[in-house]
């Protein structure tokens, strides 16, 4: 294994996709609704993380980004070509702990920072429909995290309230 832990990003290589085969062993699943928020995450911001290859192109992380690029409209945009870093590793077991322990590094997204991100941007006057498109949510999830009532969501929801301070809210009942 090469000491230098920057060596794969400095070896960056792009390779049509179709090259590339998913391992057998990622017990990681993604609904559509997450390959969707994924391809509109890749549409606004950008390709920002190569997939992580072997040498023989078997993909060792990057699975949902390699399989919306095969999805219009990424498959056009990218000219069927994505970025990869290919590592090394001793045996099949290596492999395995590089998939998992990726997968597993990115976490889980606590209940309080997001509360405090979907307060911040309703009090921005984002609307709920804006919220859910940008972050994958459904309208439930977005109310949950919220501290409105009930009624005062619903009123959001069916009056079109776009600034979203309580005031408001209770003005507009």
């Amino acid at each position: 294994m090469n000491s230098d832990l920057l060596y794969p990003l400095r070896n960056v290589q792009f390779v049509p996709r179709d090259v590339l085969k998913p391992n057998d062993y990622n017990p990681n699943k993604v609904s559509q609704q997450n390959l969707e928020l994924l391809t509109r995450s890749i549409l606004t911001n950008g390709w920002t993380m190569p997939l992580v290859v072997r040498p023989d192109m078997t993909i060792i992380d990057g699975f949902h980004r390699w399989t919306v690029s095969g999805r219009e409209p990424l498959l056009s945009r990218l000219g069927g070509i994505v970025p990869v870093v290919v590592v090394e590793h001793d045996n099949e077991a290596d492999d395995i702990y590089g998939t998992i322990t990726h997968n597993r590094a990115r976490g889980q997204h606590l209940l309080e920072p997001m509360k405090a991100i979907v307060k911040k941007l309703l009090g921005e006057g984002k609307t709920v429909q804006e919220i859910g498109k940008q972050l994958g949510m459904k309208p439930e999830e977005i109310f949950r995290l919220s501290d409105f009532t009930r009624d005062d969501f619903l009123a959001m929801m069916t009056k079109g309230v776009t600034g979203y301070s309580k005031a408001e809210v209770a003005v507009n009942i």
